[in-house]
């Protein structure tokens, strides 16, 4: 018997590399998350960007225009004002903290835009530019990304998938537009190129990636001094009693200057542009900590 020798006979079993049952399995977890070590950086290089402003703060926020919308939307389809149910009660204040906390939104846009304006700026005069970078979803993201588009630049994404929140909003250039599985390499992302750091009112993921970045700080484990901004000292002096932890002894009395809380875009932006035009050009390679 004579076995064929035409390649069209032959079926060859699919390569590991292809096979995605596999590659979403518990033993390849290892190999997706160096995939989202490896190809944001692949882009990152593409795009030459090397270091980023990161902004964050709630997904929430609204614009005042949308957040006074919804409020007085809501307040029309109550039935007895005098008498709100407790569900129209809890609505109700949820609406109303949203209009308080609106005007954020439009502050993040015109510093993101600011800074956006002075990094192009630089790079016309062949120094190295900053990036703004966010969490890449609605709110505070969103404002910061809309800032750098409405001043003509690019920003970057690092969105994640998480159930409430589908894709990342639409000021992102599609080439830094990012989803991410992992928090933990997200953060990465997030930090290994920040130059500066602007923290606005905002949520436990807020306060996850702010008191991360100044443990990194206070440790040692990120090799400058970052400008970090606690924007809006209404919010952060009622919601974090920094003074308290130096008074405990669990932090160091230096350590209150590890940030600066800062209620104007104007200061906040000179404060930023001026410790950035401090440091040195970068020099250590892609996505490298110490």
């Amino acid at each position: 018997m004579t076995l064929p020798t035409d390649a069209s006979h032959r079926e060859w079993p699919l390569k590991a590399y292809k096979n995605l049952d596999f590659l979403n399995s518990d033993a390849a977890r290892n190999i997706r998350i160096l995939a989202e070590m490896t190809e944001p950086k692949d882009r990152f290089q593409e795009q030459a960007i090397r270091d980023t402003i990161v902004m964050f703060g709630s997904a929430r926020l609204r614009t005042p225009e949308a957040a006074q919308q919804a409020l007085e939307e809501l307040e029309a389809t109550i039935t007895d004002p005098a008498a709100p149910t407790p569900a129209e009660q809890a609505a109700l204040h949820t609406a109303k903290a949203g209009v308080k906390a609106a005007p954020y939104y439009t502050a993040t846009v015109e510093l993101a835009k600011r800074l956006t304006q002075w990094s192009m700026e630089r790079e016309a005069a062949g120094k190295t530019p900053y990036t703004i970078c966010s969490g890449g979803g609605p709110g505070i993201m969103e404002a910061a990304n809309r800032g750098a588009r409405e001043a003509g630049g690019q920003s970057i994404g690092l969105g994640i998938s998480l159930p409430h929140e589908q894709g990342v909003n639409e000021y992102i250039p599609e080439e830094l537009k990012f989803e991410f599985h992992y928090f933990f390499v997200r953060k990465f992302w997030f930090v290994s190129m920040a130059k500066a750091l602007v923290a606005l009112p905002g949520g436990f993921g807020t306060m996850d990636e702010l008191f991360e970045t100044l443990t990194l700080v206070q440790t040692g484990k990120i090799d400058i001094c970052l400008p970090i901004v606690l924007f809006g000292s209404e919010f952060w002096n009622e919601v974090v009693n920094f003074d308290a932890l130096a008074q405990w002894g669990v932090i160091s009395p230096d350590d209150l200057q590890l940030f600066r809380i800062i209620d104007d875009v104007d200061e906040a932006a000179s404060y930023i542009i001026e410790r950035l035009e401090e440091l040195p050009p970068t020099e250590r390679p892609f996505g490298e900590m110490v």
